[in-house]
C-alpha cells in the first residue's frame, strides 16, 4: 500500500469484521447521529436481501478507512453504518441470549453466542465482563456503547447525551425488528438467529478504500465528491485540527473549546458550504491555493496550537461577511450593498469573494461599497457578457487580495488599479454586448437579462425598477416559439436571434401575454403604449422587425451598456 498510498477493493461485513481486523473512529469524528429513517431503510433493505427472489446481495456504499500496518484502521467515512451494523450484530445476540435464559437448547445456544460475539463483536473478558471490542466509537460515544451496549446490560436513559440516547434507541428498534423476524419465521430459533447474523455478513458489502495518511484521504474525499458521492471533508478537516492539539496534551478545555467554535461555524453554513468558505477564508489572507491543494496546504501551515486557534479565530472574523456575500437577503449591511451583493448572487460570480473579506476587514465602508460596485461591474464585462479566463480572473483577485491582507492596499483607489488586468476596456466590451446571445429558459439567465433590460430602462427613463419584480417579463420581439416563417425569418435565423439581447425587451405580464406570437406590426403597436421607455423606443424607431434591425438595436444597447457599467479610474 505504500507505494500507492491508497487501494480500493469490494469487501463483505464479514471480511471486514470476521477476522483479526480492528476499527476505530476518530475521537474527533461525528457523534452516532442515524434515526429513525435510517434505521427503515436499511432493516427494508436487509429483509428485502433476505427474501425469496430477492436480490441476494446489498450494496452499502464507500467505506474509507485510513490505516499504517492494515491490521487496525480509523474509519474515515462510514462510521454511522458500520455501528449501526453493529448494533444490529449485537440484538441478534440479544436475542440469542434471552433464548439461553429460557432454557431453550442452552448449551447449543451459548456456543453460537460465543461464536458471533468474537467473530462480529469481540472478546468479552468473562471475569470482568470489559470487552476487547471489533469497533470503538469516538470519545462521546465509545463508553456508552462497549459499557452497557457490548455486554448486553440493562440500557440505562438518564444523564446521556442526545447521541447516546440514538444509540439506545437504535438497538432497542432492531432489538424489536430482529424478535419480530424470529416470530414470523419458523424453524430452529437460535438457527435462525445464526443464519440471520451469517447473511447479512455475507451478503452486505461495500467498496472500501485504505489510505495511509489524512491527504490521501482529503484527495479521495475530492475525488469521490466529484463522482456525486457526498462524503464529509469537512469532518476530515476537522479531525486533523484536533489531532494537533491531542498530540499536544492540551486540556480537555480547550478541546472543548475548539468543538464549540468549530460546530458554531460548521452551524451557521451548513456543511457542504464549509469547504468552499474554508477556501474563500484561506486565499484571502494566504497565498492562492487551488481546492485540490487546499488540504495539503493547510496541514502543512497549521501544526500547532497556536496555528489551530489562528485558524479558527480568522474564520470567525470572516464568517460574517461570507455569509453576507453568499445569502445577502439575510444580511444586516447597508441596503446599497446588499443589493450589490445580491447582483454578485445573480451572476453566480464568487470569484472576487476572498478581495472583498480581505477589504472588509481593512477599507472604510465607503471603499468596500465602491469596491462592491467595481467587482460587480468587473463581473458583468468580464464574466456575464465576456467569455474571458476565470482561472486567470482568479488569481488576480487573489493577488490583490494577498496585497490588501498584508496591508499594501488600504484604499479603494490603488486597489482598482491593481485590478486593470480583469477589466476589459470599453471597446472589447462593446464589441461582446453587441453580439451577446443569453438564453432565457434557464432561470439564472432570465434574471440576468432581466437586470441588464432594467439597467437599460433606468439609464433611459431614470426610473428604477426591480429586476426580480413579477409585475413584468421578458419579452421576446422575435417569439421563442414562433410559427414557421413568422415575419418572414427563416428557421435558421429564427433559431440564432430569439435570445440576442436586441431581440428582447420588458412589458408588463398582462401586455406580454397579448403579444404572444402575434405578427411585429400588432406587436408594434402594444409596445407603443408600453410603460417602460425602452420597449417605447423601441418600437418608435423601428418599423419593422427584421435581423438587420435586431443588430442595429443590439448595438445601440451596447452603446448605453458601455456607459451603464465602467470604472471611471480604469477607463
Amino acid at each position: 500500500m505504500a507505494a500507492t498510498n491508497f487501494k480500493t477493493e469490494n469487501n463483505t461485513f464479514r471480511k471486514l469484521f470476521g477476522n483479526g481486523l480492528t476499527y476505530r473512529i476518530p475521537r474527533f469524528q461525528r457523534d452516532y447521529s442515524w434515526e429513525n429513517e435510517h434505521w427503515e431503510d436499511l432493516w427494508a433493505d436487509i429483509l428485502a436481501m433476505l427474501k425469496e427472489g430477492g436480490e441476494g446481495a446489498h450494496y452499502m456504499g464507500y467505506l474509507v478507512l485510513q490505516s499504517s500496518d492494515d491490521k487496525s484502521f480509523d474509519v474515515i467515512d462510514g462510521q454511522q453504518r458500520l455501528t449501526t451494523i453493529s448494533l444490529i450484530v449485537l440484538t441478534i445476540l440479544k436475542n440469542i441470549q434471552r433464548l439461553i435464559d429460557s432454557g431453550n437448547e442452552a448449551e447449543a445456544n451459548t456456543r453460537r453466542l460465543n461464536q458471533i460475539r468474537q467473530t462480529y463483536v469481540g472478546y468479552l473478558d468473562p471475569v470482568t465482563l470489559i470487552a476487547r471490542p471489533k469497533l470503538m466509537l469516538n470519545r462521546n460515544n465509545n463508553d456508552y456503547f462497549q459499557t452497557y451496549l457490548v455486554p448486553l446490560e440493562r440500557l440505562p436513559q438518564r444523564g446521556f447525551r442526545a447521541s447516546e440516547h440514538l444509540l439506545r434507541k437504535a438497538f432497542e428498534w432492531f432489538d424489536r425488528q430482529v424478535a419480530a423476524y424470529l416470530k414470523n419465521s419458523t424453524g430452529d430459533e437460535g438457527k435462525r438467529l445464526a443464519q440471520l447474523v451469517e447473511d447479512i455478513s455475507d451478503r452486505l458489502f461495500f467498496t472500501v478504500i485504505t489510505v495511509t495518511n489524512e491527504l490521501n484521504a482529503y484527495k479521495v474525499f475530492e475525488t469521490l465528491n466529484a463522482r456525486g458521492v457526498r462524503l464529509s471533508a469537512t469532518d476530515l478537516l476537522k479531525n486533523y485540527l484536533f489531532s494537533v492539539l491531542d498530540r499536544g496534551g492540551e486540556t480537555d478545555h480547550e478541546l472543548r473549546s475548539l468543538e464549540d467554535r468549530w460546530e458554531r461555524i460548521v452551524g451557521r453554513l451548513q456543511s457542504e458550504n464549509f469547504p468552499d468558505f474554508l477556501r474563500v477564508h484561506w486565499n484571502s489572507r494566504h497565498d492562492f491555493a487551488r481546492q485540490t491543494d487546499l488540504f495539503k496546504t493547510i496541514r502543512a501551515r497549521v501544526a500547532d496550537r497556536e496555528a489551530v486557534f489562528q485558524l479558527l479565530r480568522g474564520m470567525d472574523e470572516d464568517l460574517d461577511t461570507y455569509l453576507a456575500l453568499s445569502s445577502p437577503e439575510a444580511s444586516e449591511w447597508p441596503q446599497d450593498d446588499k443589493q450589490l451583493s445580491g447582483i454578485l448572487k445573480t451572476f453566480r460570480v464568487r470569484q472576487p469573494f476572498p478581495l472583498l473579506l480581505a477589504a472588509k476587514r481593512t477599507f472604510d465602508p465607503a471603499d468596500f461599497t465602491g469596491l462592491l460596485r467595481a467587482t460587480m461591474v468587473i463581473s458583468l464585462r468580464y464574466n456575464v457578457i465576456g467569455t474571458f479566463s476565470t482561472a486567470e480572473q482568479e488569481r488576480t483577485y487573489n493577488a490583490v487580495a494577498g496585497r490588501v491582507a498584508r496591508g499594501d492596499l488600504s484604499q479603494l483607489w490603488p486597489t482598482l488599479q491593481a485590478m486593470r488586468g480583469i477589466y476589459p476596456d470599453d471597446r472589447a466590451f462593446w464589441a461582446a454586448f453587441a453580439d451577446k446571445t443569453i438564453r432565457t429558459t434557464d432561470s439564472r439567465n432570465n434574471r440576468v437579462v432581466r437586470f441588464i433590460l432594467c439597467a437599460l430602462e433606468k439609464h433611459l427613463s431614470g426610473q428604477d425598477y426591480s429586476f426580480t419584480s413579477d409585475a413584468f417579463s421578458i419579452e421576446h420581439v422575435l417569439p421563442q416559439n414562433a410559427p414557421d416563417g413568422w415575419g418572414g425569418f427563416n428557421h435558421e435565423e429564427a433559431n440564432s436571434l430569439t435570445y440576442r439581447l436586441g431581440n428582447m425587451t420588458l412589458l408588463q405580464a398582462n401586455a406580454n401575454r397579448d403579444a404572444g406570437t402575434v405578427e411585429y406590426t400588432d406587436k408594434r403597436a402594444i409596445y407603443e403604449q408600453s410603460g417602460f421607455a425602452i420597449t417605447r423606443k423601441m418600437a418608435q424607431e423601428n418599423a419593422e422587425w427584421t435581423p438587420e434591425r435586431i443588430t442595429t438595436w443590439q448595438s445601440w444597447m451596447a452603446n448605453q451598456a458601455t456607459a451603464i457599467w465602467r470604472i471611471a479610474q480604469l477607463s
